[in-house]
């Protein structure tokens, strides 16, 4: 019997796309993520796993931190590519309103097997129509203009990265490594990127959770126009905060209080008093209280309350968290 040939794979094309103002990091933390897996690869004797490259529309893209970066053209969209990931940065808006980007955007993304974004690059995808419909983060502070403007996407200001099928949308700036990570880890198995996080001294996945930012402060920016009711939250955590309550406290139905709080901080008044709590429990125990004190001055009435609320928003249980990061005493 004639032997098969052995095949190599050809390394997955990723993209990274860059614009005018170009937040710097958004383009170089995934691009070294990936560039580093190929060098542990090699070392393995293994051929290269990826092929990354950054495009623009243009030879030469001036970052926002001054820096030039020396892309590629943008590839025709109809080429198949593996992962196109849209980074953000400051020149996200007029990158927007630029409709031959915007349609390059859609038509690369219908021939990807994997889009992601950077940061305010959800603001790419979104005025692409790809994220309707679908969950999706992005910076912290952009979740209240963010939920106005594209009010069909299901916004998730807390995570560091969320997956909607084919769609990775991951929150400000660094996250776009621990997004890269996981695409490694979703590609190659957990040991490589497990050896890409240490090779660049960062975490596989971050400890004490997912919370990309205080969560008081992520909801502070809507339009300000319940800034007032957070800080009453923040200081009655053990009071009733059902929505009711709340939409009494505001002077509004409780129907015209969720969807006006919904359109002004992108989550619901629900979800939003859970974090808050959960915030002020991460304090309490950084501050080195028992995990029952804290449940029961932060409102959550018993431990396994608090527990599940924990492990749902920070993927850690309130004890490993207080083992972690509780002051020495």
């Amino acid at each position: 019997m004639p032997k098969t040939p052995r095949f190599t794979p050809r390394p997955r094309r990723i993209e990274v796309l860059a614009f005018p103002d170009v937040q710097l990091l958004d383009v170089a933390g995934p691009l070294q993520v990936f560039a580093t897996a190929n060098d542990l690869a090699r070392m393995a004797g293994r051929p290269a796993l990826y092929d990354p490259a950054a495009v623009a529309d243009g030879g030469l893209t001036l970052s926002s931190a001054g820096l030039g970066l020396a892309t590629q053209p943008l590839p025709a969209p109809r080429v198949a590519v593996d992962t196109l990931i849209v980074a953000g940065g400051w020149g996200v808006h007029p990158a927007c309103q630029d409709k031959r980007l915007i349609g390059w955007i859609k038509a690369r993304a219908n021939n990807a097997r994997r889009v992601a974004s950077v940061c305010s690059g959800a603001f790419l995808l979104a005025t692409a129509g790809l994220l309707d419909g679908r969950r999706a983060a992005t910076h912290w502070s952009r979740c209240g203009e963010f939920a106005q403007r594209f009010p069909k996407v299901k916004l998730e200001p807390d995570p560091i990265f969320v997956q909607d099928g084919k769609v990775w949308t991951s929150a400000g700036i660094t996250a776009g490594i621990d997004l890269a990570l996981a695409l490694v880890e979703e590609d190659q198995g957990h040991e490589l990127a497990l050896a890409v996080a240490r090779q660049l001294v960062v975490f596989l996945k971050r400890p004490g959770g997912q919370a990309q930012f205080s969560a008081a402060l992520a909801l502070q920016h809507g339009n300000g126009k319940f800034e007032r009711l957070h800080a009453w939250i923040a200081d009655h955590l053990t009071a009733d905060l059902s929505v009711e309550a709340l939409a009494d406290a505001s002077g509004m139905s409780e129907r015209s209080f969720v969807r006006h709080y919904r359109q002004a901080t992108g989550t619901t008044p629900a979800r939003a008093v859970e974090q808050l709590r959960v915030e002020a429990a991460r304090r309490a125990l950084e501050g080195g209280l028992p995990v029952k004190r804290a449940a029961q001055r932060c409102g959550f009435g018993s431990e396994e309350t608090m527990r599940r609320s924990f492990l749902r928003h920070l993927g850690a249980s309130p004890q490993a968290y207080r083992e972690r990061f509780a002051q020495s005493s």
